[in-house]
């Protein structure tokens, strides 16, 4: 099974279209991606290449899990999204607040503004244009992301996102133009600018909370990836010898002392103690093991001395116990199969509803302006 980092997704209709368009490849008998971590898992005979193919066809990105130590392992899953998004969020917040002074606090609660601004409503309408680009620069991946999946046919939640701030910035500044003619301050009050501002900076408070979320749960991965031992006691030539456990081959003789952990999975040759295993089952209890019973790794010797043979056809069978923990938090963080794919259903046909909505709903704005605008210059003519 070949492991894949995907890079683009934001939501469970993006993972639900990387893992459709992943799957239609020839020689893929399975597919599952991780929104949490971010990765794919990909089960069959389909090349590389035809895979990330598939994945950046679809609007996003991937590239192949290469061989990495184990002390950079947990450094994959470190939460670096959050302090991200919250330096963005702070950000956006300070321009919001000036936006919503200068629009909101003028206009209703008559707070005071510059003189220069004093009657001089086309320079304050700028100024709001300015500030809400601004807000829209900074958080410009919810248009990046949005409408790339829009030119691909798969509207995710940042195209619902992108859309209404777009759309609403879009109206404001074609009234902000209107206003060039018209110095009467009358259309201030359709400028929509601290909409399309709020918009985002609501959306991406969401976004903080959800990453936090996930977060936490990454951290607990990483904890138990730390249990992990990073080196091996294998005894070759009567000799004992500390090795990587990169190094550590099938039919290897290794000794684990008192509070040692099981470097690998193996079968006990010699001796007899207490191990406990409670990083993997949970039981606090030590389990008694004799020589003939099997080991599993980052299990803790906790008495007496022994050997042991690392079983498994190859060397990737290394930490195959440990391998369980770590790959079974990433199922229960996806949840059931079916349920994830029901939610996933359901985010696709909210997002493809929406957009249908907003699109309907501008064509018959549309048709209503050019229909008032008829009857007006009809009346002029009488």
């Amino acid at each position: 099974m070949e492991q894949y980092d995907v890079k683009g997704m934001s939501c469970a209709a993006c993972s639900a279209r990387v893992e459709k368009a992943v799957s239609k490849v020839s020689g893929v008998s399975s597919c599952t991606v991780s929104l949490l971590t971010n990765s794919m898992s990909v089960d069959g005979t389909a090349a590389e290449q035809d895979i990330i193919a598939a994945v950046r066809n679809a609007g996003y990105d991937a590239s192949v899990k290469g061989a990495k130590k184990a002390a950079k392992e947990s450094d994959d899953i470190r939460d670096t999204e959050t302090p991200r998004i919250l330096r963005r969020l702070i950000t956006s917040l300070v321009f919001l607040l000036l936006l919503m002074y200068f629009s909101m606090g003028h206009m209703m609660l008559g707070l005071p503004v510059p003189p220069f601004f004093e009657g001089n409503h086309l320079a304050l309408g700028i100024l709001q244009m300015l500030l809400a680009a601004t807000v829209m620069i900074i958080n410009q991946k919810f248009f990046v992301s949005g409408f790339k999946g829009l030119i691909h046919l798969a509207p995710n939640m940042d195209t619902l996102v992108a859309l209404g701030s777009g759309v609403s910035f879009a109206y404001s500044t074609a009234v902000l133009f209107m206003m060039t003619a018209d110095h009467s301050g009358s259309l201030m009050n359709e400028l929509y600018f601290e909409s399309s501002a709020m918009i985002l900076t609501l959306i991406t408070v969401g976004k903080l909370l959800e990453a936090r979320s996930k977060g936490r749960t990454t951290d607990a991965l990483k904890s138990l990836m730390k249990l992990a031992p990073k080196t091996a006691t294998v005894i070759r030539g009567g000799v004992e010898t500390t090795v990587e456990i990169s190094q550590v081959r099938t039919g290897d003789i290794f000794a684990v002392r008192p509070g040692e952990s099981i470097p690998v999975d193996g079968v006990v040759l010699e001796g007899g103690s207490a191990v406990d295993e409670s990083a993997l089952t949970g039981e606090s209890v030590p389990v008694d093991k004799e020589a003939g019973d099997t080991v599993s790794a980052a299990t803790i010797n906790r008495s007496g001395q022994r050997r042991r043979c690392d079983e498994g056809s190859d060397c990737q069978n290394r930490g195959q116990g440990f391998g369980r923990v770590c790959a079974g938090g990433n199922r229960d963080c996806r949840c059931n199969r079916c349920c994830l794919a029901v939610c996933r259903s359901v985010c696709r046909l909210f997002a493809g509803t929406c957009d249908f909505c907003a699109r309907y709903q501008l064509s018959v704005r549309s048709r209503i302006s050019h229909t008032r605008c008829d009857n007006g210059r009809q009346r002029s003519r009488r």
